[in-house]
């Protein structure tokens, strides 16, 4: 069951403070990861723990489950992993925040929120001035990767990434997981389920130029 939260509600408007990479890791040089939408972070904790030469970030708009996450790190002492509760549109697009994107090697949208009828496209989490804001700060070199299991979506995400002409879609079949932030390919439990289910997963990785 997917639960939606309006991300234009003016609840979002106060933005949380991201640390510097000191205070959020204990190795702040090591590649950093950033996933859109991390929900509970079950995925996050999983790559953090098979994959410990990364840092790995989580933005969820959810509150109620960053405070989860936040406490089950805490008790396992994970020290390449971090959340942080907002709209990750806004967080981003805050100039104190500009020091964090330029560290930013790989980003992913796993599964977001579909928000299938028309008047609410502008509630998906990709939007093309979100897009921009990427296109920016990224270093060159850096990756997006999406996933979702709705086709409809998938083009939406697709046309408006493709659409700015700093990103360009890069084959998967050229494209070296080893060095990536998911060498293990990790799969989030909704891939799992979707899997499971034999439910078609549309996916693109797209480069900074």
């Amino acid at each position: 069951m997917r639960q939606h939260v309006n991300p234009l509600s003016k609840h979002f408007n106060e933005i949380e403070r991201i640390p510097s990479l000191i205070e959020m890791f204990e190795h702040a040089k090591s590649p950093l990861h950033l996933d859109i939408g991390c929900a509970a972070g079950h995925f996050l904790f999983d790559l953090a723990l098979v994959n410990t030469s990364w840092n790995y970030l989580g933005i969820e708009i959810r509150e109620r489950l960053v405070k989860n996450a936040q406490l089950k790190l805490r008790e396992r002492e994970i020290k390449n992993l971090y959340f942080v509760f907002g709209n990750a549109y806004k967080i981003l697009n805050d100039v104190q925040n500009d020091f964090f994107l330029k560290n930013v090697k790989s980003i992913s949208f796993n599964f977001p929120d579909p928000w299938f009828k028309k008047r609410h496209y502008k509630r998906r989490v990709v939007q093309p001035e979100f897009i921009k804001i990427l296109s920016n700060s990224l270093q060159k070199g850096s990756y997006i990767f999406i996933k979702t299991d709705v086709k409809d979506l998938f083009n939406y995400m697709d046309c408006t990434i493709s659409s700015n002409f700093n990103f360009k879609s890069i084959d998967k079949k050229d494209f070296n997981y080893s060095a990536s932030f998911n060498p293990k390919e990790v799969q989030t439990n909704r891939e799992k389920y979707v899997k499971g289910n034999q439910i078609d997963i549309f996916d693109r990785i797209y480069m900074k130029i």
